[in-house]
């Protein structure tokens, strides 16, 4: 039996089979239905409210005064109060160089945001919508007051706020933009305002509270995300193999990243409670997530609610005494998943950018290659350089496997004249190439080196190429427009699988025929495997292969010479 490429042959199938079992896991999680949302919108359109009550199961509850109540708002097409023409409400919209955001003055809820630096597609000059509510798709941000004298009483009585003019843009001038929404509850002013920061995806949301009554006010401030459970549609970066994250996120005082899909959500509700914190909706490249007040004592709850899903976090009580103003700030951020921004916002954020369980391997990778970006200015050049500088890392082991291969075939003849010696004596054949592997000085499982220490590297870069937003509609080589998504002309696959049938050429040929015609199969199947993956990742693999080919062609050529 040829141990080294057995070996070998198992390591590469185990690769192969780990991606396409993580691909059916992925394809086989609950899609949920489609969001029932009716309400369709633009700027400029009025909404249309109806007198309609939602059930219990889906309204506001009652929170008079109940610290352990989570708000479970329905969406505005599920139940609205009933408002006369006069008071028709126009929806409120902000534009900056990053967002473009749509804002329901019932409730101040932020019903649409688009990303005005990330475009749709490649094909399209329209910005990437994140958050909507339409016939089509329901993904929302919702935040208000419950408690003894919040303005989010139940799923009829929301606070309707007053604005000074409905369309808002970021100055050129200026580096900030506040939207204030202003309610009055009797003489007690509420300012909600959303703040808006040039180059930024981070809103703050802030309420604040001036209390000119007799008596002290109380409230509880919550922010909840609530989506239905269709997949987004985000194009590039998974193809025939791992499929990145989709779903809920939460970090906790046991678990500094958590992933509940929307399977795990709607089996069993979950809570947790602890001081700062942070909720988010995950997709493939891009997040939205709520980050509480971190000196706070927060509840977060994720549970399922008819069709839709919640993702809710509530503060601790607080308290304005009369004839004072108190303030109560969040954040919600919204936009690409930037490990570095995303460190600073709030701690253990960035793991949702997830390189899954090797990312000891992958963040310092990404740093690397993030490293050779702002010196060299291509995302493509970078790949290869940092590929180059793995290989030289690992070049010492690799040598030594290819030296172990080389030695392997050159032996090749006399294990052919041992295999037509002894035929289907197996026992007595493999004492006599044992025999021959001790006095050549070789050692057949030496030469798995090369892939089993390279497997994690892999693995890892894959992680990193997957989730890098920075290589999204990033163009290479003039033909290739975006790096994340598979190559258009099949050029790059078509590579690998050559160089993958070199590599095979200057090994040693296995002694099995059973194993021979597999290892032939091999260069097809990657092929066809790599065809669908993302242009990034199948450069690192034509680079590294041809690398691995130079260094097996000069130690094989030493070998040889060495007679």
């Amino acid at each position: 039996m040829d141990w080294q490429r057995a070996t070998i042959l198992a390591a590469i199938l185990a690769v192969s089979l780990l991606l396409i079992r993580e691909w059916v896991d992925f394809n086989n999680r609950p899609q949920l239905v489609e969001a029932t949302s009716e309400q369709s919108f633009d700027s400029t359109t009025t909404t249309d409210f109806n007198t309609e009550s939602a059930s219990s199961e889906s309204g506001f509850p009652q929170v008079e005064d109940q610290e352990s109540s989570i708000p479970q708002i329905p969406s505005d097409n599920e139940t609205k109060p009933a408002l006369s023409t006069e008071n028709e409400l126009r929806f409120i919209t902000v534009k900056t160089d990053t967002l473009n955001v749509t804002i329901n003055p019932h409730g101040g809820d932020i019903i649409a945001l688009s990303l005005a630096d990330h475009l749709r597609d490649l094909d399209s000059d329209e910005p990437l919508v994140l958050l909507e509510q339409n016939k089509k798709a329901l993904y929302i941000a919702q935040s208000g007051l419950i408690g003894k004298n919040g303005t989010d009483f139940s799923d009829t009585n929301r606070p309707i706020f007053s604005v000074a003019q409905t369309e808002y843009q970021l100055a050129d001038d200026n580096d900030t933009l506040n939207v204030d929404l202003n309610y009055q509850q009797g003489d007690v002013a509420i300012t909600k305002r959303f703040s808006f920061q040039r180059g930024e995806h981070l809103i703050g949301v802030e309420y604040i509270i001036n209390n000119q009554s007799s008596e002290n006010w109380s409230g509880i401030f919550f922010g909840q995300i609530k989506r239905d459970g269709q997949k987004p549609e985000v194009k590039g970066g998974a193809g025939f193999g791992v499929q990145p994250y989709w779903g809920a996120a939460i970090t906790t005082p046991d678990d500094k990243y958590k992933k509940l899909d929307f399977g795990d959500i709607a089996e069993d509700e979950f809570e947790v409670e602890q001081t700062g914190g942070w909720v988010a909706m995950v997709q493939h490249y891009f997040i939205s997530a709520w980050i509480p007040p971190q000196e706070s004592k927060n509840v977060f709850n994720l549970k399922e609610v008819k069709d839709a899903y919640l993702l809710t976090f509530r503060t601790s009580k607080f308290f304005v005494p009369a004839g004072e103003k108190h303030a109560v700030k969040a954040q919600f951020y919204a936009g690409p998943k930037d490990i570095d921004r995303l460190e600073k916002i709030s701690p253990y954020l960035d793991l949702t950018v997830d390189y899954g369980w090797l990312w000891w391997i992958a963040k310092p990778l990404f740093h690397i290659l993030q490293f050779i970006h702002s010196v060299v200015a291509s995302w493509g050049w970078s790949i290869i350089l940092l590929t180059v500088l793995i290989k030289a890392i690992f070049y010492v082991p690799s040598a030594i496997g290819f030296r172990s291969m080389a030695k392997m075939r050159k032996l090749g003849p006399k294990m052919a004249e041992l295999k037509e010696r002894y035929g289907e004596d197996r026992q007595k054949m493999s004492a006599e190439l044992m025999k021959i592997y001790r006095k050549e000085g070789v050692n057949p499982m030496t030469g798995c080196l090369p892939i089993l220490i390279q497997m994690p590297v892999f693995l890892s870069l894959y992680w990193v190429l997957l989730e890098s937003v920075q290589l999204r509609h990033t163009p290479f080589l003039g033909y290739i427009d975006d790096l994340s998504v598979m190559d258009p002309y099949f050029i790059l696959p078509i590579i690998m699988g050559v160089t993958m049938l070199i590599q095979q050429k200057l090994q040693p040929a296995p002694a099995d025929p059973m194993q021979a015609r597999v290892m032939q199969f091999l260069p097809i199947m990657f092929t066809v495997m790599f065809i669908f993956f993302p242009a990034g990742l199948v450069l690192y693999w034509v680079v590294n292969n041809s690398l691995s080919i130079l260094q097996q062609w000069i130690i094989t050529r030493k070998i040889d010479a060495e007679g």
